[in-house]
């Protein structure tokens, strides 16, 4: 169950952030404010799109760096939400 939501994050963030065809180029565990993957707005997209994709909701004290901050932790993110619904 991991492996897709990883896969499905990857996707949405190469797609529509990095606006590339090729994949995702950096490790899971990538901080993506460190390394410039996203900024304020970006967070705000993955927080819709981990919502409306994976049928969670996430409540605004949740939009932090602890949940969203890279793959690795979005996915646990998601697979907590999906195992405590």
């Amino acid at each position: 169950m991991t492996e897709m939501i990883r896969e499905e994050v990857r996707k949405f963030i190469s797609e529509t952030i990095l606006f590339s065809t090729e994949g995702y180029p950096y490790p899971d565990d990538a901080s993506f404010l460190e390394n410039g993957i996203v900024d304020s707005m970006n967070v705000m997209e993955l927080v819709m799109f981990v919502e409306n994709h994976f049928g969670i909701k996430v409540d605004d004290s949740e939009i932090i760096p602890d949940h969203f901050d890279s793959v690795q932790q979005i996915t646990a993110f998601v697979h907590g939400k999906q195992n405590h619904s």
